[in-house]
Order: structure tokens, then C-alpha cells, then sequence
């Protein structure tokens, strides 16, 4: 169970007192439940529901939908590959095809260890320099199976 911390629970309740309405605080706070978790979990969102006066189905359709926010525990490092039809024009299956057989998990899946969470994206908004994956908040593109084992191996 991952409740709120009360630390956290204060950040969002300050946070919310900035707006006119509490819920344009709601993916800030949904971040600050994430940060301490490395992830929102159920009782984060009902948390925060309450918080913000809005039911927790409200709250759960705005974790479902971003892709930045994770409803389960992730690996250290999120790797995320865009396979859009620009990304797809320059071999995206290849590249998340040597990623599948370079960590050993499949796209929504995290390695054992915790280390590497692998998922497949729609955009990543970096058409012109596609092939592009991101790893945590860096972007990496003009990807070839080379360039991503050196970029791997620089993360151990």
C-alpha cells in the first residue's frame, strides 16, 4: 500500500492552494505521488482525489492517459520508443525489436532487477531525427542498434 506521505500530502495541498480550482494542480501532484513512489498507486489517487474534491475515477483517467505516469512500480531508468509512423519509416521495430532482445522484457514489462522499464510509445515529437527513444527525461535519436548498446552501457 502507497499511501501519501505527509510531506507529500502538504507540497499538494500547498500546490493546490495556488489555482482558482484545485484540480488544475492535478498532474503536479500526480508527479509529487510519483516522485516518492516511482509510481501513483491506488490509494495515491483516492488520496488525491479527495484533496482535490473529485472522485477517484476522475483521477485515475488522468493517470491512464499520460504516458509519463505509471500505475506500477517502474524501473530506474523508463525507456520509451516511438513507434510512429515517422519513427516507424526508419526501422522503430528493429530498434524496439534490440531492445526487447538486449534487456530480456517485453514492451510494458520492467527487468527483474528493477533496472529497465520498456515501453512503446505513439510520439515522442522528434520526427526529423527518428529513430528516437527516451530514457527518463533524455532524448536519444538517430538510433542504430550500436548507438543503443553504447548508450545502455553508459547507464551501468
Amino acid at each position: 500500500m502507497r499511501e501519501l506521505s505527509p510531506s507529500a500530502r502538504l507540497r499538494i495541498e500547498e500546490l493546490s492552494a495556488r489555482y482558482p480550482h484545485k484540480r488544475s494542480a492535478l498532474i503536479p501532484s500526480l508527479q509529487i505521488a510519483q516522485r516518492e513512489a516511482g509510481y501513483v498507486s491506488e490509494e495515491a489517487m483516492v488520496e488525491i482525489a479527495r484533496l482535490m474534491d473529485l472522485s477517484p475515477n476522475e483521477v485515475r483517467e488522468v493517470v491512464s492517459f499520460y504516458s509519463l505516469l505509471h500505475q506500477q512500480p517502474s524501473g530506474r531508468y523508463v525507456i520509451r520508443v516511438c513507434t510512429n509512423i515517422s519513427c516507424q519509416l526508419c526501422d522503430a521495430e528493429g530498434i524496439l525489436h534490440h531492445l526487447r532482445c538486449r534487456l530480456g522484457i517485453a514492451p510494458g514489462e520492467t527487468t527483474p532487477d528493477m533496472k529497465y522499464t520498456l515501453l512503446e510509445v505513439e510520439c515522442l515529437g522528434s520526427c526529423g531525427t527518428s529513430p528516437v527513444m527516451q530514457i527518463n527525461n533524455d532524448y536519444h535519436d538517430n538510433l542504430t542498434p550500436e548507438k543503443i548498446d553504447h548508450i545502455l552501457d553508459g547507464l551501468q
